[in-house]
């Protein structure tokens, strides 16, 4: 299948240091992709430069074959990214309708549109149901199934999913798990940053591994699970 995304060589330093080191990618239509490595390996950091909210030193970004590497954040949401981020952050004031409505307005004309559209994401990630309630009182799994709610409501190509499962409970991980599975099916380029490996074995098609900035791996999650660079730097030799 034609790419979707691609990111090539792509640098990013903050003064001195190099967070990311001549990293590239490539994701397809339906494809889940896993970013994986120990803390501090820049995974964070390389969804910021390819979504545009961190400077890149080099590199260069495709969405669809168009070049998007000058454009800032918000051009890129409108040309089809989608991302949540790690720590979540509702308009806590605002029902979770009304957050979703932010989101929706970035692509509906009439208040109406963004409301059907609002509505339509809140029932596919299970959260109609507190549409009036304030963003303030859902509790963990909730607020994250909100940021996929904002991320979808944009109606991306592709969506960056920053440790969305991070803290969750079994029986909500089982439905996050189940939930991104979705996407996917539903044609949806996935690049997800995950530590919980259940859910990256479970659910890549293809696995990249950072340590300190670089790529160490690239494969199937059998094949990155099973190699000796990835085990020593992140997964540890127990």
């Amino acid at each position: 299948m034609p790419n979707v995304l691609r990111a090539d060589g792509i640098t990013v330093k903050f003064g001195g240091v190099t967070a990311v080191n001549n990293v590239s990618l490539s994701l397809s239509s339906g494809e889940i992709l896993g970013l994986i490595g120990p803390n501090g390996a820049g995974k964070t950091t390389l969804f910021n430069a390819v979504t545009g909210f961190a400077p890149m030193h080099s590199g260069r970004i495709t969405l669809l074959d168009k070049d998007i590497t000058a454009l800032p954040a918000f051009k890129r949401t409108r040309l089809g990214f989608g991302r949540t981020f790690q720590t979540e952050r509702p308009f806590e004031e605002l029902t979770v309708l009304e957050n979703v409505l932010v989101a929706a307005f970035l692509t509906a004309k009439r208040r109406s549109e963004a409301e059907r559209l609002a509505m339509s994401v809140l029932e596919q990630v299970g959260l109609a149901d507190r549409a009036h309630q304030p963003a303030l009182d859902l509790n963990l799994a909730r607020r994250r199934r909100l940021e996929l709610a904002k991320a979808l409501a944009v109606k991306p190509k592709v969506i960056f999913l920053d440790e969305i499962m991070a803290g969750l409970n079994p029986p909500a991980l089982r439905e996050m798990i189940v939930f991104v599975r979705s996407l996917s099916a539903q044609g949806l380029a996935v690049l997800m940053v995950e530590h919980i490996m259940e859910a990256i074995i479970e659910l890549s098609d293809h696995v990249i591994v950072l340590a300190s900035g670089e790529k160490i791996a690239e494969g199937t999650p059998q094949q990155v699970t099973s190699n000796e660079r990835v085990i020593e730097a992140y997964l540890g030799t127990d």
